[in-house]
């Protein structure tokens, strides 16, 4: 259960450090940032798929 723990975090870490470093306008960091901090798997998974540089956007 900690490793799982430990890994979720390591996720959350991961993805706001790339949302800071996205192309997106600041507004838009904010709310990534925020939908991540809150729902963190859930966002996790969405901002992978929908975020700025994610697969399905190109």
């Amino acid at each position: 259960m900690k490793l799982l723990g430990l890994l979720q975090l390591a996720l959350v870490i991961y993805a706001i450090v790339m949302i800071i470093q996205s192309s997106a306008e600041t507004g838009a960091k904010v709310l990534w940032g925020l939908l991540v901090l809150i729902v963190p798997l859930i966002g996790l998974i969405i901002w992978a798929l929908m975020g700025p540089g994610s697969p399905l956007k190109r």
